[in-house]
Protein backbone atom coordinates (compact mmCIF):
# COMPACT_ATOMS: atom_id res chain seq x y z
CA UNK A 1 0.00 0.00 0.00
CA UNK A 2 1.30 3.17 -1.10
CA UNK A 3 1.75 5.79 1.94
CA UNK A 4 0.13 8.72 0.52
CA UNK A 5 -3.06 7.15 0.15
CA UNK A 6 -3.36 6.07 3.54
CA UNK A 7 -1.99 9.37 5.06
CA UNK A 8 -4.11 11.68 2.20
CA UNK A 9 -3.14 14.27 0.68
CA UNK A 10 -3.27 17.70 1.73
CA UNK A 11 -5.76 19.09 -0.18
CA UNK A 12 -8.00 16.11 0.18
CA UNK A 13 -7.24 15.35 3.83
CA UNK A 14 -7.74 12.48 5.97
CA UNK A 15 -11.20 11.92 5.97
CA UNK A 16 -11.23 11.74 2.36
CA UNK A 17 -8.09 9.07 1.83
CA UNK A 18 -10.15 7.10 4.36
CA UNK A 19 -13.12 6.96 2.08
CA UNK A 20 -11.55 6.32 -0.74
CA UNK A 21 -9.89 3.26 1.07
CA UNK A 22 -13.75 2.28 2.10
CA UNK A 23 -14.30 3.73 5.18
CA UNK A 24 -17.85 4.41 5.62
CA UNK A 25 -18.70 7.48 7.76
CA UNK A 26 -21.87 8.25 6.00
CA UNK A 27 -23.29 11.77 6.23
CA UNK A 28 -23.46 14.67 8.58
CA UNK A 29 -25.91 14.22 10.94
CA UNK A 30 -26.24 10.37 10.58
CA UNK A 31 -25.10 9.47 13.98
CA UNK A 32 -27.81 12.22 15.22
CA UNK A 33 -30.56 10.00 13.28
CA UNK A 34 -30.67 13.32 10.80
CA UNK A 35 -31.89 13.10 7.39
CA UNK A 36 -28.97 13.68 4.76
CA UNK A 37 -30.58 16.33 3.02
CA UNK A 38 -33.56 18.63 3.34
CA UNK A 39 -35.49 20.05 6.09
CA UNK A 40 -34.26 18.78 9.68
CA UNK A 41 -30.77 18.15 8.13
CA UNK A 42 -27.44 19.50 9.57
CA UNK A 43 -26.66 23.36 8.61
CA UNK A 44 -23.93 23.73 5.92
CA UNK A 45 -21.47 25.95 7.11
CA UNK A 46 -22.09 28.36 4.94
CA UNK A 47 -25.23 28.95 5.99
CA UNK A 48 -24.33 28.67 9.99
CA UNK A 49 -21.78 31.25 8.85
CA UNK A 50 -23.74 34.01 7.03
CA UNK A 51 -26.66 34.15 10.07
CA UNK A 52 -23.82 34.43 12.23
CA UNK A 53 -22.58 37.68 9.96
CA UNK A 54 -26.05 38.71 10.11
CA UNK A 55 -26.79 38.65 14.06
CA UNK A 56 -23.10 40.07 14.18
CA UNK A 57 -24.14 42.62 11.62
CA UNK A 58 -27.54 43.72 13.56
CA UNK A 59 -25.82 43.76 16.95
CA UNK A 60 -22.64 45.90 16.27
CA UNK A 61 -25.94 48.27 14.35
CA UNK A 62 -27.52 47.99 17.76
CA UNK A 63 -24.58 49.12 19.91
CA UNK A 64 -22.82 51.47 17.74
CA UNK A 65 -26.36 53.24 17.48
CA UNK A 66 -27.50 53.07 20.89
CA UNK A 67 -24.53 52.71 23.43
CA UNK A 68 -21.16 53.46 21.76
CA UNK A 69 -21.95 56.88 20.94
CA UNK A 70 -19.52 57.14 17.76
CA UNK A 71 -16.53 54.65 19.79
CA UNK A 72 -16.07 51.78 18.14
CA UNK A 73 -13.71 49.83 20.66
CA UNK A 74 -17.03 50.11 22.74
CA UNK A 75 -19.18 49.14 20.15
CA UNK A 76 -17.50 46.01 19.51
CA UNK A 77 -17.81 45.40 23.29
CA UNK A 78 -21.25 46.50 23.59
CA UNK A 79 -21.89 44.05 20.52
CA UNK A 80 -20.70 41.28 22.48
CA UNK A 81 -23.14 41.78 25.29
CA UNK A 82 -25.97 42.44 22.90
CA UNK A 83 -24.79 39.18 20.64
CA UNK A 84 -25.29 37.05 23.93
CA UNK A 85 -28.75 38.67 24.92
CA UNK A 86 -30.14 38.28 21.17
CA UNK A 87 -28.60 34.52 21.62
CA UNK A 88 -30.49 33.47 24.77
CA UNK A 89 -33.75 35.23 24.33
CA UNK A 90 -34.10 34.20 20.53
CA UNK A 91 -32.64 30.72 20.55
CA UNK A 92 -34.62 30.05 23.86
CA UNK A 93 -38.24 31.28 22.46
CA UNK A 94 -38.03 31.01 18.91
CA UNK A 95 -35.22 28.32 18.09
CA UNK A 96 -33.55 30.56 15.65
CA UNK A 97 -31.60 34.22 15.75
CA UNK A 98 -33.25 36.58 13.10
CA UNK A 99 -30.26 35.51 10.98
CA UNK A 100 -30.81 32.04 11.33
CA UNK A 101 -34.17 32.58 10.27
CA UNK A 102 -32.64 34.51 7.03
CA UNK A 103 -30.95 31.58 6.48
CA UNK A 104 -33.50 29.20 6.99
CA UNK A 105 -31.57 27.23 10.41
CA UNK A 106 -33.02 26.69 13.61
CA UNK A 107 -31.26 25.53 16.95
CA UNK A 108 -32.87 22.13 18.41
CA UNK A 109 -31.45 19.29 20.99
CA UNK A 110 -29.88 16.53 19.45
CA UNK A 111 -33.74 14.53 20.02
CA UNK A 112 -35.32 16.80 17.78
CA UNK A 113 -37.26 19.24 20.41
CA UNK A 114 -36.68 22.43 21.64
CA UNK A 115 -33.35 23.00 23.93
CA UNK A 116 -34.39 24.19 27.71
CA UNK A 117 -32.90 27.33 29.17
CA UNK A 118 -29.37 26.39 31.02
CA UNK A 119 -28.59 24.16 27.61
CA UNK A 120 -29.28 27.86 25.86
CA UNK A 121 -27.36 29.85 27.91
CA UNK A 122 -24.49 27.39 27.95
CA UNK A 123 -24.24 27.38 24.30
CA UNK A 124 -24.59 30.66 23.70
CA UNK A 125 -21.87 32.10 26.18
CA UNK A 126 -19.56 29.40 24.68
CA UNK A 127 -20.15 30.91 21.24
CA UNK A 128 -19.24 33.95 22.50
CA UNK A 129 -15.82 32.75 23.32
CA UNK A 130 -15.49 31.78 19.70
CA UNK A 131 -13.02 28.81 20.52
CA UNK A 132 -15.35 26.37 20.70
CA UNK A 133 -17.75 26.91 18.09
CA UNK A 134 -14.12 27.02 15.51
CA UNK A 135 -13.81 22.99 16.78
CA UNK A 136 -15.91 20.48 15.05
CA UNK A 137 -16.89 16.80 15.27
CA UNK A 138 -18.09 14.41 12.03
CA UNK A 139 -21.14 15.59 12.53
CA UNK A 140 -20.27 19.50 12.14
CA UNK A 141 -21.30 20.70 15.34
CA UNK A 142 -19.04 23.04 16.64
CA UNK A 143 -18.16 22.00 20.43
CA UNK A 144 -20.45 24.76 21.72
CA UNK A 145 -23.88 23.14 20.40
CA UNK A 146 -21.89 19.55 21.34
CA UNK A 147 -21.71 21.01 24.59
CA UNK A 148 -25.25 22.08 24.89
CA UNK A 149 -26.58 18.42 23.19
CA UNK A 150 -27.99 21.03 20.62
CA UNK A 151 -28.17 20.33 16.75
CA UNK A 152 -28.47 23.70 14.14
CA UNK A 153 -30.98 22.18 11.34
CA UNK A 154 -32.56 23.65 8.26
CA UNK A 155 -35.84 24.49 8.29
Amino acid sequence: MDNRQAIGSWLSGPRAAAEEMGADFGHRGKHLGLPPAGPGSVAPLGRRFGALFVDWGLCLLIAYGLFARGDSQAAGNWALGIFLVLSVLTVGTVACTPGKRLFGLRVVSERGGRLGLGRVVVRSVLLCLAVPALIWDRDGRGLHDRLARAVQVRM
